[in-house]
C-alpha cells in the first residue's frame, strides 16, 4: 500500500489518534497495530503532520539532523512544549528527565517555500540568535528501541519538548563548535559532576539547518521567524534529576541552568 493509499484508507489518521493521545497524557504503550505501522518514510510524515493537526497547537521549533541512510530526520516541536525560564516542566519518568545538549538557531525572519533553493548565505542570515539549548527527550512507545526509526519518525523522534536556553556569539559558535570538542560538564544540586567530551555529529551543527531548509522547501513547507532549530547532540542523551538545579557547562560557549518540574 502506497502512503497515499494508506492515507486514504484512515489507517495515518488512527495512527495519529493514538500518538497524540499518547502525548497529551504523557504515556507509552505498545508499538502501533500492524495495520496502522507505517512502512515508509512518507507514510510516517503523513502521521506526523496528522499528530500536529490533532494537537492543534503552534509548532514553534524543529528537531532535525542529516538523513540517516538516506532517511529524513526532522520533527516538529510544539509550543507548549518549549520552556524558556526555570521551572521547565517536561514528561518525568522515575524523577528523571532525558535530555540532549545542543545548540538552538532561532530564525530573525521566514524561510517561506518558494521554486528555488536558498543559499547557505541566505540561511545564515536569517538566522537571529543561536542558543545554548537542551532537547526534552521521551517516546510514546514503551519499547522505542524495537519500534525502529519509521515508527519513531511517526512519533516525532523521541521528542517531547525544548528548553532554550542563554543565547551565545553566534561565530563563536560556529567556529568553537565546528573545528574542536566540546567539553560538556554537568554539574547537580547534590554536588555530582559529570564530564563528557562532545562533538556534532554533523562536524557543522548549521548542516542540518541548510538540509532541513530545503526539504522543506521542496514540500511547499518553509520555516518562520521565531522558530527554533535544534541540529544533533553533542552527549548523546542522558538523565537528569527533577527539582534540583542543574548547571551546564558548555565548553567555553557558556553555561545553561535548569530546574525540572514533572508535568
Amino acid at each position: 500500500m502506497s502512503p497515499i493509499q494508506q492515507a486514504l484508507s484512515g489507517t495515518a489518521s488512527d495512527a495519529a489518534t493514538i500518538l497524540a493521545t499518547r502525548r497529551k497524557a504523557g504515556i507509552q504503550g505498545a508499538r502501533l497495530p500492524l495495520h496502522l505501522r507505517p512502512l515508509d518514510a512518507e507514510a510516517a510524515l503523513a502521521i506526523q503532520a496528522l499528530v500536529s493537526e490533532q494537537l492543534g497547537d503552534k509548532i514553534s521549533a524543529w528537531k532535525c539532523g542529516l538523513p540517516a541512510d538516506g532517511q529524513p530526520v526532522l520533527a516538529p516541536i510544539y509550543a507548549n512544549t518549549v520552556c524558556r525560564s526555570k521551572p521547565c516542566v517536561a514528561w518525568a519518568h522515575e524523577g528523571q528527565v532525558r535530555v540532549e545538549p545542543e545548540l538552538a538557531f532561532v530564525l530573525a525572519r521566514d524561510l517561506p517555500p518558494r521554486a528555488l533553493p536558498y543559499s547557505v548565505a541566505e540561511i545564515d542570515a536569517a538566522i537571529g540568535s543561536t542558543h545554548l539549548a537542551l532537547e526534552l527527550i521521551d517516546s510514546r512507545y514503551s519499547d522505542p528501541e524495537q519500534a525502529g526509526f519509521i515508527e519513531n519518525l511517526a512519533d516525532g523522534l523521541l521528542n517531547q519538548g525544548l528548553y532554550l536556553g542563554p543565547q551565545v556569539d553566534a561565530e563563536r559558535a560556529l567556529n568553537i563548535a565546528t573545528a574542536t570538542e566540546l567539553a560538556i560538564r554537568v554539574s547537580t544540586e547534590t554536588k555530582e559532576t559529570t564530564q563528557l567530551q562532545g562533538r556534532h555529529p554533523a562536524g557543522n551543527p548549521r548542516a542540518p539547518l541548510y538540509w532541513l531548509s530545503e526539504f522543506l522547501r521542496s514540500r511547499g513547507q518553509g520555516l518562520q521567524a521565531g522558530q527554533a532549530i535544534i541540529t544533533g547532540s553533542y552527549a548523546g542523551s542522558f538523565e537528569l534529576p527533577v527539582a534540583q538545579d542543574i548547571a551546564i557547562q558548555y565548553g567555553d560557549l557558556g553555561e545553561l541552568s535548569v530546574r525540572f518540574s514533572a508535568r
